[in-house]
């Protein structure tokens, strides 16, 4: 079906370009049957190569080029940056064409995205939580900037949706990651081995990208791994890129390639050395807790004060509203307080942290920044330990620093959720500070309480 798909790029005012059309003929090869011979496409490839063009393309093909209805779930790093991607770049161009005629409506109520086609098929968001397939039909499922996953959330929410639907099809579509991309590693690996193993069914993969030892200045490089590269990116934007960006992140966005540890804020074998498995905190408790900007996870953390502070994250999961019943049973439970961003996302909670009687102390910018460099030297000193957790280890690894003046904080706006980290972050300051003799529920300065 990739002339299909090729034609309706063509009527978008976007035609194929070779890699394009290549993933599109053998990714929708299909068998005897009727079924595609492949479950699942991979399109491992460098950025602004035309992957919007190309999924945008092979969702219309599937909601006009059945016999019967067909559902198509899209999703990206967010379910905000999935709604972006969706109703800011696919709904225009798909208007702007004849295709506008084939659709019946388009919601936009925030939860409700979708294209609703005249035969009733339909595209929409899929939130990237386990759960958000849940009740649902899939005919295709779309995994977009999957180098964004430390774990197989938004998978395990597409494929039970799949599961009865014999001609359904997953797409991953992505550049290369960090060490904390370990679901798009783990995809990229097994579509080496099926290629190297001669499989032509079940999975169909397609990578370009530049050998390891390949020069990142030579232009014959660029040509080897830019599939766009004398389409719609020219040899004098690559030029300008890697003389702008740094060395890491032109290697990641124009070659593929995957990030190397020593370019992390925390090196792996810094934090690897803080990790161990039998810490536990005990004694006094501090509590820390976050809530990512897009609102869509949180975290508690919690650290032991003493002379061998342990921290360790005891929940992080999907969603906001639970984390104040949560919050409040761990505090009246194990006691200590809460200590909690003044300026962040998580400060919404604070009227309801209150009404629930838990112990608030409320660290302002200039706090979080001295927070953030505390941690980081506690951890290359030895000085902490560190109980692992997935979700921990990739905030960890893709963490990246907001400069101002001589000082600096964890960056919230990145391709990682660090919740689990400025959660962590949080606790340890607290537990290294002073600890208050009593405090009244409320929010408390627990610093300027003498010592016991």
């Amino acid at each position: 079906m990739g002339t299909n798909v090729a034609k309706i790029a063509e009527v978008l005012g976007q035609p194929l370009m070779p890699w394009q059309r290549l993933v599109a003929d053998v990714g929708l090869e299909l068998l005897p049957d009727g079924r595609p011979a492949y479950r699942e496409i991979i399109a491992h490839v460098p950025r602004q190569s035309g992957k919007t063009t190309l999924t945008l393309a092979l969702e219309i093909q599937r909601a006009i080029g059945w016999q019967t209805a067909q559902r198509v779930s899209y999703s990206a790093q967010t379910g905000l940056d999935a709604r972006r991607k969706l109703l800011d770049d696919q709904v225009p161009i798909l208007v702007g064409s004849p295709f506008n005629r084939l659709v019946d409506r388009i919601h936009r109520a925030q939860g409700s995205e979708a294209i609703v086609f005249s035969n009733g098929s339909r595209i929409d968001v899929l939130a990237s939580t386990e759960s958000a397939g849940h009740g649902r039909t899939l005919d295709l499922g779309i995994i977009d900037e999957a180098f964004s996953d430390f774990d197989d959330r938004r998978e395990q929410a597409i494929l039970p949706a799949m599961a009865t639907r014999p001609s359904a099809q997953i797409v991953v579509v992505s550049t290369a990651g960090t060490d904390a991309s370990t679901y798009l590693r783990r995809k990229v690996e097994a579509g080496r081995s099926a290629v190297d193993r001669g499989l032509d069914t079940g999975i169909a993969y397609f990578e370009w990208s530049a050998d390891e030892d390949a020069d990142p200045d030579d232009p014959a490089t660029w040509w080897a791994c830019m599939p766009a590269l004398g389409h719609t990116i020219s040899l004098d934007v690559v030029a300008h890129a890697r003389e702008s960006m740094s060395d890491g992140d032109f290697r990641r966005s124009y070659l593929n390639q995957w990030t190397a540890s020593t370019e992390r804020v925390i090196p792996a074998a810094v934090w690897d050395a803080a990790n161990r498995p039998d810490a536990a905190p005990e004694g006094r408790l501090s509590f820390g807790l976050d809530v990512n900007p897009e609102r869509t996870a949180a975290a508690i953390a919690v650290c032991s004060t003493g002379d061998n502070p342990v921290v360790e994250i005891i929940e992080h999961r999907p969603g906001v509203g639970w984390a104040v019943e949560r919050v409040a049973a761990l505090a009246n439970a194990h006691g200590g307080f809460v200590t909690i961003d003044a300026k962040g996302p998580g400060s919404s909670l604070i009227p309801d942290l209150e009404r629930a009687g838990v112990r608030l102390a409320l660290v302002q910018p200039a706090e979080v920044a001295l927070a953030s460099m505390s941690f980081f030297d506690m951890v290359a000193d030895s000085a902490i330990s560190i109980r692992r957790h997935h979700a921990l280890d990739a905030a960890s690894a893709s963490a990246t620093r907001q400069v101002s003046g001589d000082s600096w904080r964890w960056a919230r706006k990145g391709q990682t959720d660090i919740t689990t980290l400025m959660a962590a972050t949080l606790a340890v300051w607290s537990a290294t500070k002073r600890q208050p003799v009593s405090v009244t529920p409320g929010i408390v300065d627990p610093w300027s309480i003498p010592d016991a």
